[in-house]
């Protein structure tokens, strides 16, 4: 065990490799911690609305069986499988002037391309599936019985969710959030696609080391594994003591 997990965080030690001084400005001045906002508000928002659109529907697909759990996951499971170019390439067409929905966007506005909604709605586009699915295994692992037994107590469907099913669910509804959070975080094929302005630390990470390589790169880096590692390892150890006290 041990040595599986030095193996997986030998990685790290690259942070220490001999790469030159270091310049916190990146490629140009200012632009690392431009990255770091853009990076963190958005995605932020973004995680929310995956929150907010997925957990209904992980719930309802863990109360379904059979074929029909079956297609609507298969559904999801495209979207986690396509390959993060691919998935930008798409977005950018289908949500493009070109087509009825980005012509009626385009009309109101709503920049679909290099705006913080194109940033937002991709991040929310490669994360949600993600987010679905381990959510749905969270609520799928909560006994029937105990949500039955609630609801002859004289709790009503949404009294049952919120005072059994969700607190029941919510160390594997963090593990799920964790996840959707990692990865919208970590997003350069998709973004660079559909947003590459505002740059977010993945793309600005690409931007510094074509500019002024690797000695630009690192402090951005070190700043991203920062903000990607904490929140999930935090979220995950909240959600477990809070099921220690249900």
């Amino acid at each position: 065990m041990l040595a599986f997990t030095l193996m997986l965080l030998y990685p790290l030690s690259g942070l220490g490799a001999p790469t030159g001084p270091w310049k916190w400005g990146g490629g140009y001045p200012g632009s690392t911690m431009a990255a770091v906002k853009v990076s963190l508000a958005l995605t932020a928002l973004a995680l929310l609305l995956v929150i907010i659109a997925g957990t209904p529907v992980a719930y309802y697909l863990a109360r379904r069986e059979g074929v029909e759990r079956a297609i609507w996951e298969g559904a999801l499971l495209i979207s986690v499988l396509l390959p993060p170019l691919a998935l930008g390439i798409l977005l950018s067409l289908s949500f493009g002037p070109m087509t009825a929905l980005g012509g009626w966007l385009a009309r109101l506005g709503v920049a679909s391309a290099n705006s913080a909604t194109a940033f937002v709605a991709t991040q929310f586009y490669v994360s949600a599936g993600y987010y679905v699915l381990a959510a749905r295994a969270a609520f799928a692992a909560v006994p029937r019985e105990l949500e039955q037994a609630a609801g002859l107590l004289g709790l009503n469907p949404l009294r049952v969710f919120w005072r059994v099913t969700l607190p029941l669910a919510r160390l594997g509804l963090a593990a799920a959030a964790s996840l959707a959070w990692a990865r919208a975080l970590g997003e350069f094929g998709a973004i660079i696609v559909t947003a590459y302005y505002p740059s977010g630390m993945p793309v600005q990470i690409w931007i510094n080391l074509q500019e002024a390589g690797l000695p630009a790169v690192m402090p951005l880096l070190l700043i991203f594994l920062l903000s990607a590692l904490p929140l999930p390892w935090l979220l995950h150890l909240a959600a477990r003591r809070s099921q220690v006290y249900v």
